[in-house]
């Protein structure tokens, strides 16, 4: 059974920054993708970003500039890094991982951003 724990969560000023992690069980390489998705109070929740095997890179138009996706295969973790953090991108943060015909999801971890 995948296992996925998210941490760095908190809360932060307006303009600062955060950054997320999500360890998995077992080789993060052996996922087709792995992402960040987020969901406000009351909203869908929605694509943040995310990477594929082969490292190509995806990212909402709210965040493209100022949020960033990485990986480390040695400690098969992924990590997203805010930048210029808004009060809009207050959510519960999610991790994903991707395989054939499967879709993991940690139990998410709450960005507050204050005004």
């Amino acid at each position: 059974q995948v296992q996925l724990v998210e941490s760095g969560g908190g809360l932060v000023q307006a303009g600062g920054s955060l950054r997320l992690s999500c360890a998995a069980s077992g080789s993060i390489f052996s996922f087709n993708a792995m992402g960040w998705y987020r969901q406000a109070p009351g909203k869908r929740r929605d694509l943040v970003a995310t990477i594929a095997r082969s490292g190509i890179t995806s990212y909402a138009d709210t965040v493209k500039g100022r949020f960033t996706i990485s990986r480390d295969n040695a400690k098969n973790t992924v990590y997203l890094q805010m930048n210029s953090l808004k009060p809009e991108d207050t959510a519960v943060y999610y991790c994903n991982a991707a395989s054939r015909g499967f879709d993991y999801w940690g139990q998410g971890t709450q960005v507050t951003v204050s005004s």
